[in-house]
């Protein structure tokens, strides 16, 4: 008997399920969000009905499948769909808004680069020789006239005293031809002497006169030789490689070491096109090293053409590096004022894009939203200034992304802050 009870609320149960799902709506795929609906019954039984059919709708409870058009109808597109919503609701859609002024931004950029000497100098031979002594060792400071090294003086002293010998016997042939000279003036005044012959004694002393010049080139060509076998710094600085070693031969224009100049320093950097306008000579810049150094310099060089690839201008900021304490091609960073240029400062989620990818934002005029893209400028801990609003923009601070432009709307405007 128990197990009679059992099987028939077993069979009452999956008869009210089966009536139950018989009511439900099937969905086939790849026929569209409508037509790919029917009812159970109408899978089991066919679109033209039969006994399944019957028995649900004589339970009152069948669903029927609608196929409503309106803005649900698959033919449409999403745009579509949405422009029927706005016709079905006109209700604009409700914004809030904050009249933002036009303000003077200080326009201060930052310039990244690097540290560069202005001179690196080598002390250069001006003659050839072997180095027979070096004065300086690497990373040594020197001061301009300080001695380098010194290079083998082989004959050139002998060579200087040679030369002296010749100027005193030129000097001796000049005194004897200049006696000569004044002893004939005499004869001739006395009428001993003809006077034709005034005119040979006279170039004596004229060639004696050229003999003396000529031994006294000879002698400072001699003596600058001798002096050039010292090379001495050029400039302050520090002795950098390559250095000469004890032994090496140095041809004329040879160097045996090179000399960074450290005072002043230069730092290298670029300013981007649109604040080139802006820039000139003199222009005072606060320099900031990697490693916390700090000068203040101006600005010595603007370039007049462009990088093509950065579309920037390389400029030159010169400033004093006593001691050398900041080192040559160190990463930099030079802060300029530019002066006031009129922007807006507004929150950066003001900030929205359009159709096609552009940073603007949505401001209202006569309660129609209007994008308009802008420019930013600066991005401060107070928000972002931008460039390309009218004087006084009536800005969408929310609901921005949810307008379009041209869309009616319904603006509240709010005290900002």
């Amino acid at each position: 008997m128990r197990a009679l009870k059992s099987y028939g609320l077993a069979f009452l149960l999956v008869l009210i399920g089966a009536v139950w799902l018989s009511t439900g709506v099937f969905v086939q795929g790849g026929q569209g969000p409508h037509d790919s609906e029917m009812t159970v019954a109408q899978l089991i039984d066919g679109e033209d009905g039969g006994p399944v059919t019957e028995m649900v709708d004589a339970t009152g409870i069948a669903r029927d499948v609608e196929h409503e058009g309106g803005p649900e109808d698959p033919a449409l597109s999403i745009a579509e769909r949405n422009a029927m919503l706005e016709e079905e609701d006109p209700e604009a859609r409700s914004v809030r808004t904050v009249l933002y002024p036009l303000k003077q931004m200080s326009l201060d950029v930052t310039l990244r680069g690097t540290t560069r000497t202005p001179a690196t100098r080598d002390a250069v031979a001006q003659t050839s020789d072997t180095v027979a002594e070096m004065h300086v060792t690497e990373g040594q400071r020197v001061q301009a006239g300080d001695r380098i090294c010194t290079l083998s003086t082989g004959t050139r002293e002998a060579a200087v005293e040679q030369a002296a010998a010749q100027v005193a016997q030129a000097e001796a042939a000049l005194n004897q031809a200049q006696t000569d000279y004044d002893t004939n003036t005499r004869l001739r005044e006395s009428g001993i002497a003809s006077p034709n012959s005034g005119e040979a004694v006279a170039s004596q002393l004229r060639l004696a006169e050229a003999n003396l010049e000529s031994a006294r080139v000879a002698y400072r060509r001699a003596q600058d030789d001798l002096s050039h076998t010292e090379l001495t710094a050029s400039a302050d600085g520090v002795v950098q490689r390559p250095v000469a070693n004890v032994g090496d031969l140095i041809p004329v224009g040879g160097s045996c070491a090179q000399i960074v100049q450290l005072d002043p320093m230069r730092f290298t950097g670029s300013v981007p096109q649109a604040y080139i306008d802006r820039v000139y000579l003199g222009l005072p810049a606060d320099i900031r090293t990697i490693n916390g150094q700090e000068a203040l310099g101006e600005i010595t060089y603007v370039a007049v053409s462009a990088d093509p690839a950065t579309r920037s201008f390389e400029v030159e900021i010169e400033f004093p590096n006593p001691g050398g304490e900041i080192r040559d091609g160190v990463t930099a960073e030079a802060d300029v004022s530019l002066g006031e240029v009129p922007a807006h400062l507004l929150p950066q989620s003001a900030l929205t894009l359009d159709e096609e990818g552009r940073m603007g934002v949505q401001i209202v005029e006569d309660n129609v939203a209007r994008f308009v893209p802008v420019e930013v400028l600066n991005d401060t801990t107070e928000g972002i200034w931008v460039g390309g609003l009218p004087a006084e923009a009536q800005v969408i601070t929310i609901g921005q992304e949810y307008v379009t432009d041209g869309q009616v709307v319904n603006a509240t405007l709010v005290t900002e802050g």
